[in-house]
């Protein structure tokens, strides 16, 4: 049976009163989407950013009256009822649709992502196996294909890595399977540290990525530190960074606009001989070298 939606922007409406709305009529979920075509990054912890054009659509049983549902819904919430749209939504197996559309990517020469139900026809390839989840990082956004080809191009093996920001934990695990002695990956989000040891786990590199909830666990020093996050915070964490490696540790930045290149290697010039290892899409990453510094970090 096929589900009743309702859509509708919110124009000013305030999110969570729009969304509890439609809750207390009954609805089975609630999704937004950007009406416009203006991105939203990653958002601060407990921060709630939406479009500038945000649209909600909320979800009911077929069964229901969209008719009457629009008229009450529209009274709550003090909008003409002509402004929300009602839809039928078919039932499918949305799993396997998504599944359907990802399929195996190379990252360099070597490195594959590639989903369960695929297979890659190179013996010699390095495999990540990851499917679509709730935790950022397939390889399909431009700065982690970034990351993964630097990976792909540099030698990794024994080394000890720190992943911070690690979302899906592909970044972290790709590491592992080029020959990382160690991993450890930190993020804010409790599910991305969650898919991050199930992925690992999956990919049989479990015992050496090590997971943490608090960045003042990760190890003090380490040989590659990748951060794929935004570039505000990438600024702010320099003077967190930098004490982690020693002298000719590599750095790894991604999630950086190209407009925003030049001011995060210039904060992080003093420390690093930093440069632009890539760029795709209006995305730029870093990558960089730890000088021999003798002063502290203020």
């Amino acid at each position: 049976m096929p589900y009743l939606t309702l859509c509708f922007e919110l124009r000013g409406l305030d999110p969570q009163r729009a969304e509890r709305a439609c809750l207390d009529l009954g609805a089975l979920a609630i999704s937004y989407s950007d009406s416009g075509d203006e991105p939203v990054l990653e958002p601060a912890p407990g921060e709630m950013r939406l479009w500038p054009r945000t649209r909600l659509q909320a979800l009911f049983a077929g069964a229901a009256d969209g008719q009457s549902l629009r008229e009450t819904l529209a009274r709550n919430l003090l909008v003409e009822d002509g402004r929300i749209e009602t839809g039928l939504l078919a039932d499918r197996a949305w799993e396997r649709e998504w599944l359907r559309d990802f399929h195996a990517l190379r990252f360099g020469g070597r490195l594959w992502v590639c989903p369960h139900h695929e297979q890659v026809p190179d013996a010699d390839a390095v495999v990540i196996r990851l499917d679509p989840g709730l935790a950022f990082g397939t390889g399909t956004h431009p700065s982690t294909a970034q990351c993964l080809e630097w990976l792909d191009g540099h030698p990794i093996a024994g080394q000890r890595v720190i992943d911070y920001g690690s979302g899906s934990g592909i970044l972290g695990i790709a590491a592992a399977l080029l020959g990382a002695a160690q991993v450890d990956a930190f993020d804010i989000d409790p599910q991305a540290l969650l898919a991050t040891a199930e992925n690992a786990a999956a990919n049989g590199v479990g015992q050496r990525l090590r997971v943490h909830q608090d960045a003042a666990e990760l190890p003090p020093r380490t040989d590659l530190l990748i951060a794929n996050i935004l570039a505000s915070s990438l600024c702010a964490l320099l003077a967190e960074f930098a004490p982690r490696l020693g002298e000719g540790g590599q750095l790894l930045l991604a999630g950086i606009l190209a407009e925003q290149a030049d001011a995060v290697a210039a904060v992080y010039a003093p420390w690093f001989d930093v440069a632009p290892c890539g760029a795709r899409e209006g995305w730029v990453a870093l990558a960089g070298c730890r000088k021999n510094n003798v002063y502290r970090l203020s």
